[in-house]
């Protein structure tokens, strides 16, 4: 069978890759399959190929998996939100733990370690505690709309069809966010729709109204309402904001963000407190956090909680240690761990972050962390004294070389690696093969219904 774009084919699906697709080989060829699981039989059709994979998308679903359930969102397979919500819970654990084990085994070499069944989420659904929705002149509509000659096309508030930046599909109700956060999206909308403001452009990058993010304090039920605009005009977005903290005891905080760049990111230039608190609390662990419209903060506040004892119980601190924690953003962190140890140090290249995390220690009265800011590659030679215990916990490209490099000159007894991809964590550690053991591996399910999973590792010197 020749391999081409275009080819239908009836094939069962075999394997689940990492992405999220399911997997199935023709003529030795891996073919991924958008929206499918393993044991489904379908109709395939090949829509684009490469020299060594081909990727296809489903004609006939014929017999569906004994994994799949019925997805409770309109908008599951559409939306690029989540990708697994058809999948059963049960399933996309053990999946999260295959990938980290495929990862370690074909990217880093490693055989027979340790990983643990995959630590679930305490929820599966209203989980997230920020959701960023965007603003578009032109809405996307899905497969049963399309024939509809009275489908309203002119505007959308929502999420993004997989893969675009100018297709936003209008979403009513978004699962992984509590029903407050709808109820907030749902008003925005609503007002938006009679503005005399027109929707910004995705296309055009023309237009007033660009982003809605909405954050959610777990521990005080606290809310914020961030409005982003291209231009800077209060008249327009202070009725707004009123009429959101009139009707909505919970909501305590209304910002406005400005941005004049074209790049669809929802960080503005400049910020107003348009009503109420130009921050929200939450908790961790006990300790506080103060989390302003673009501070960072674990979007899964209960599944941090999670991930950050793994991280406490493989640091194996007794109280008399120096730890020095790489990439330690807000310093969620450090401030954890701060109770155990000595001392901690915190490296972070970005200066807000790390005015968040000086901020978090004054506001938990934690006098032992400090934090460094600047390029871990230029910063790590400030520290002369070797540490105990090593935390990193990088972004999803992992470490640079020269990191790793100057890592092991560090030599730290014990390393505790939170990773957000496998596949670099696999990377990182077969760099350091020579100089520290892989021990053991946790994975933690952060965000139930798509394939990210967290893996928090546990390494010794040799």
């Amino acid at each position: 069978m020749k391999i081409k774009k275009g080819l239908q084919a009836e094939v069962e699906i075999t394997d689940l890759a990492y992405g999220g697709r399911g997997l199935v080989r023709l003529d030795g060829m891996a073919v991924f399959v958008d929206q499918t699981v393993p044991g489904d039989r379908a109709i395939i059709r090949i829509f684009r190929k490469k020299k060594n994979y081909a990727e296809a998308r489903v004609i006939d679903l014929i017999q569906s998996s004994s994994f799949r359930i019925n997805a409770p969102c309109a908008y599951s397979g559409f939306c690029g939100g989540c990708k697994w919500q058809f999948l059963k819970y049960e399933q996309q654990l053990a999946y999260k733990r295959q990938h980290v084990i495929d990862s370690l085994e074909h990217i880093g070499r490693f055989k027979n370690v340790t990983v643990h069944d995959t630590i679930p989420s305490e929820r599966i659904f209203a989980y997230r505690n920020k959701m960023e929705f965007s603003c578009s002149d032109r809405r996307w509509l899905l497969p049963h709309e399309m024939e509809s000659a009275d489908a309203d096309k002119g505007f959308a508030l929502g999420l993004h069809v997989p893969g675009t930046f100018h297709k936003v599909i209008d979403i009513r109700e978004c699962l992984l966010q509590p029903d407050l956060g709808n109820q907030l999206m749902d008003a925005v909308r609503n007002f938006i729709r009679s503005s005399d403001k027109p929707v910004y452009g995705l296309r055009s990058h023309i237009g007033f109204w660009r982003f809605l993010v909405i954050r959610h304090s777990v521990a005080d039920n606290q809310w914020m309402v961030n409005l982003v605009t291209a231009e800077d005009d209060r008249k327009a977005v202070q009725p707004l904001a009123d009429r959101l903290r009139d009707r909505y005891s919970g909501v305590v905080s209304v910002i406005n963000n400005i941005t004049s760049r074209k790049a669809g990111v929802a960080v503005g230039e400049i910020e107003h407190t348009l009503a109420g608190s130009d921050m929200i609390s939450d908790k961790i662990a006990g300790f506080g956090f103060k989390i302003s419209a673009n501070s960072f903060f674990q979007t899964n506040t209960r599944g941090a909680a999670l991930l950050f004892k793994i991280v406490e119980k493989y640091a194996m601190l007794t109280g008399a240690e120096t730890v020095l924690d790489l990439y330690s953003g807000t310093g969620t962190i450090p401030i954890l761990l701060s109770e155990h140890c000595k001392s901690v140090t915190g490296i972070e290249i970005i200066e807000s972050a790390v005015a968040d995390a000086e901020k978090n220690c004054r506001e938990n009265a934690i006098s032992n962390c400090r934090f460094i800011k600047g390029d871990i590659r230029k910063c790590l030679s400030q520290i002369t004294e070797r540490p105990d215990v090593l935390i990193i916990d990088p972004p999803r490209a992992g470490m640079h070389k020269d990191v790793v490099k100057q890592v092991l000159e560090l030599g730290a007894e014990r390393m505790v690696y939170v990773s957000c991809n496998p596949a670099t964590l696999a990377r990182d550690v077969q760099m350091m093969q020579e100089s520290y053991r892989l021990e053991e591996v946790q994975p933690v399910d952060m965000f139930p219904h798509t394939y990210h999973v967290e893996a928090v590792a546990k390494l010794a010197k040799i």
